[in-house]
């Protein structure tokens, strides 16, 4: 099993060794586009590897700061006390880059640069570019894909 996750169409697909499709989500990438840098808030491209996953158990809209649940869960009330904070809810799943130079290592490390797939508001658009660089899902979307996939599946991230 693999994930493909084409910016250009803003979908992650979930597909087996012969390539068939067996889920297709709508997702959010980078506002800022495409890039491998740290303090781009792009979304960094090629192959990577799902390194760790977080979250398991927890109640939807659980929100995360640096990976750790804080204890609350997200309300819109909750979105008003703190306008424009980049919400990290539900699960995570940890990418870590396969080429060094490229996603790996030094300034284009993406685990290093906290990258992730990862649940959003269920008022953030999917469908279009939006994120600060991580690959943003539905919550119900993250939570079934969480349960699916395991650490070290490939991910690979692509523009067509």
């Amino acid at each position: 099993m693999k994930l493909l996750i084409s910016v250009a169409r803003q979908s992650l697909q979930v597909v087996d060794e012969a390539q068939h499709i067996l889920a297709e989500y709508s997702v959010s990438t980078a506002k800022a586009g495409v890039g491998e840098v740290s303090g781009s808030y792009c979304t960094p491209r090629g192959p990577h590897i799902i390194r760790a996953k977080i979250g398991a158990g927890l109640p939807a809209n659980t929100v995360f700061v640096r990976r750790r649940p804080t204890g609350e869960l997200w309300t819109p009330e909750l979105a008003e006390q703190f306008p424009g904070r980049d919400w990290i809810l539900t699960r995570i799943l940890w990418l870590s880059g396969c080429q060094p130079g490229h996603n790996r290592l030094g300034c284009v490390d993406t685990m290093r640069r906290y990258v992730y797939i990862h649940g959003s508001p269920d008022s953030a658009e999917m469908g279009v570019p939006g994120s600060h660089g991580c690959v943003r899902m539905r919550n119900a979307d993250i939570v079934e894909l969480f349960d699916r996939v395991p650490c070290y599946t490939a991910v690979d991230i692509r523009e067509d």
